[in-house]
């Protein structure tokens, strides 16, 4: 890839990316909800604790590389992105895709079992051809066996050349993962809590800017 993008502007973009297929009715995120999803403690490695600052300065240059864009449209600024759209990538190879940018490399299986909630795959034969076909447009790489693993690990290419990518990650066991899925469904819930009470501080300011108004 063209465009190389640092450790907080990935997480914003697959932040953004997540929220739009798992949770439409809360996007374009606000800068609150965005944070909020970029500091999530599951389905994220590594774990991130980024403060307003941070995430302004990554939007910043995310939008003047053109992959996100911000809307003033309400009272509230949204942010949105359409990589997606812009790369020709259909629902099953934006999913693995968000998940590399959210969790770093990982196996054919790992991606399998952790996207459940954004789509389903037959197999993982199915899953490595959307892989294949994110590798045939520069989006993604696989990665040499590591020792004492028997599945090659898969990597995107956002963030420049991955071959000196050092993660001391433990090997995911099945019931981890499954456990991993429950988890994530109830992060969604979180994000769905932290997005209406931004919702209602909202109406609140603009119920108070009527008040005003009317006096």
């Amino acid at each position: 890839m063209e465009i190389t993008l640092d450790t907080i502007e990935v997480r914003i973009l697959g932040s953004l990316m997540e929220k739009e297929m798992a949770t439409p009715e809360y996007y374009p995120l606000s800068l609150n909800a965005l944070i909020a999803a970029c500091n999530q403690k599951t389905s994220r490695f590594p774990v991130l604790t980024l403060n307003e600052k941070d995430v302004l300065n990554a939007l910043q240059s995310l939008k003047e590389k053109y992959l996100v864009y911000q809307s003033d449209a309400s009272r509230v600024p949204k942010y949105w992105h359409d990589f997606f759209k812009k790369n020709n990538l259909i629902r099953r190879e934006a999913a693995l895709f968000c998940l590399l940018l959210l969790r770093g490399p990982q196996t054919a299986g790992e991606l399998r079992s952790r996207t459940e909630r954004l789509c389903s795959f037959e197999n993982l034969e199915e899953v490595n051809q959307y892989l294949e076909n994110l590798s045939e447009i520069g989006l993604v790489s696989k990665l040499p066996r590591q020792p004492g693993r028997k599945e090659q690990r898969f990597a995107h290419l956002l963030a420049g050349n991955p071959e000196g990518i050092n993660e001391e990650v433990a090997c995911q066991e099945p019931n981890l993962i499954c456990q991993e899925t429950v988890v994530d469904r109830i992060a969604d819930l979180e994000d769905s809590v932290v997005y209406l009470k931004n919702e209602i501080e909202v109406l609140k300011n603009e119920l108070s800017s009527l008040k005003k108004d009317r006096h």
